[in-house]
């Protein structure tokens, strides 16, 4: 069986590489940003995807597939947000091999000293380029490409 690449046109090549510019670009002023706070993009993630659970808690298998990572990936970043004071692990009792983490108050207190500035910076860098029809195609686009429900 011969596979044949289908060649982008020249429009499609076009968007393809403003899209890989803006995938390269965006995160890394976000990250910029909220560096300032001593926080990395991947802190601000774990802190604020954390908040929004009950209690601040979450499992490690469900953690981990939410942020796309692997459960080791995950538990190396967390101890070494636990050793900031900003999580805290604990066995799962449903998991053997997992963990349960929690949201510090601590963690909590820098989360919500970040948050203003990381929407300030998010709204210049990002929202205030778009009209509203414009960011309504773009979530459209977005979560069909990310295979989220609508």
């Amino acid at each position: 069986m011969v596979v044949v690449t289908q060649w982008l046109d020249a429009d499609e090549d076009r968007a393809w590489r403003a899209v890989r510019r803006l995938l390269t670009v965006l995160p890394s002023r976000l990250a910029r940003d909220l560096n300032q706070l001593e926080l990395s993009s991947a802190d601000y993630e774990v802190l604020s995807t954390l908040s929004e659970k009950p209690g601040r808690r979450w499992g490690l298998k469900d953690f981990a597939d939410k942020m796309q990572w692997s459960r080791s990936r995950l538990s190396h970043h967390a101890a070494r947000m636990e050793s900031r004071g900003l999580i805290e692990r604990e066995p799962d009792p449903a998991d053997a091999r997992g963990s349960i983490y929690h949201l510090t108050d601590q963690g909590f207190k820098l989360l919500a000293q970040a948050a203003p500035g990381h929407l300030d910076s998010v709204r210049a860098r990002f929202i205030d380029h778009l009209s509203p029809e414009e960011l309504a195609v773009l979530e459209q686009v977005a979560r069909r490409i990310a295979d989220l429900p609508d």
